[in-house]
């Protein structure tokens, strides 16, 4: 079995885009949004705990705007946690009290890459392929949590041998729906109810050769340029998930979602 294949067996990549400015969060809190708390962890650590419980510990960063603050917080991971002693100016570790106890995400493996300033998604994933050492890789967001289950969507995926597959769920409506009856004549209210379409929740899987539809400029489109074209070429599918998805914009998102953590945390699922 080739290095290839032994790292497939075992882990895939994933990689994160952590980069743009998150400007629907501006203002609301100085962090960067994708380290904004949720249940006293940033809503990436979430996303990156989901996809470990799965036993994928290789984390790609595709990093942008602050991409400072992400990696003071993967540098400072350990000692911000523990009482500790150093000895300033010698290259030891730190020294941890009584009460230290490694974490499980000392397991974990995280590459932080800076892709650029204002670097579109599609560009930040060609950026990061010097990382990526296996033919099949996931990808997704930096704010988004759900129950989705990792190892049944790369099944899936591995199954129709297309090129993407994208988690699809049914988003819930943010404005009370208007029930009509005949001249207009309001017969009922339906508020915030799901909806019937299905969007991209992110959780994607990619096989390598998504590359060859990317290239090093700034503006190669994910969104709107990459996956439309590869849909028109029948490689993209999509896994439907019913269960629990919320993402987060805003800060209003953010403290519902710190909300339901506390309450119920159906998108934990380690």
């Amino acid at each position: 079995m080739g290095e290839r294949e032994r790292s497939e067996a075992q882990s895939l990549p994933v990689v994160i885009v952590c980069g743009g400015q998150g400007t629907r969060m501006s203002g609301a809190t100085p962090t960067k949004k994708e380290l904004v708390e949720v249940g006293e962890r940033p809503i990436l650590w979430h996303v990156m705990k989901i996809y470990a419980t799965f036993g994928h510990t290789r984390f790609i960063l595709a990093l942008g705007h602050q991409a400072e603050e992400i990696k003071r917080y993967f540098l400072e991971y350990e000692p911000m946690r523990y009482d500790l002693t150093v000895n300033l100016g010698r290259s030891s570790a730190p020294s941890y009290h009584p009460g230290y106890q490694a974490s499980v995400e000392e397991q974990w493996e995280v590459t932080l890459a800076d892709t650029g300033l204002e670097t579109q998604k599609g560009s930040r994933i060609y950026r990061v392929a010097r990382y990526i050492d296996t033919d099949t890789f996931f990808f997704t967001y930096g704010d988004g949590v759900g129950d989705v289950d990792i190892t049944a969507l790369l099944a899936f995926h591995r199954r129709h041998r297309r090129l993407v597959t994208i988690t699809g769920v049914h988003p819930w409506s943010q404005y009370g729906i208007l029930q009509l009856g005949e001249d207009h004549q309001v017969s009922g209210f339906v508020q915030k109810p799901r909806l019937d379409h299905w969007i991209n929740a992110g959780f994607m899987v990619f096989e390598r050769r998504v590359m060859d539809y990317l290239s090093d400029g700034d503006d190669i489109h994910l969104e709107r340029e990459v996956l439309p074209q590869l849909a028109s070429e029948g490689q993209v599918m999509m896994y439907p998930h019913e269960g629990f998805w919320r993402s987060m914009d805003t800060f209003k998102e953010a403290l519902a979602l710190d909300e339901i953590w506390r309450a119920s945390a159906p998108w934990k699922v380690w």
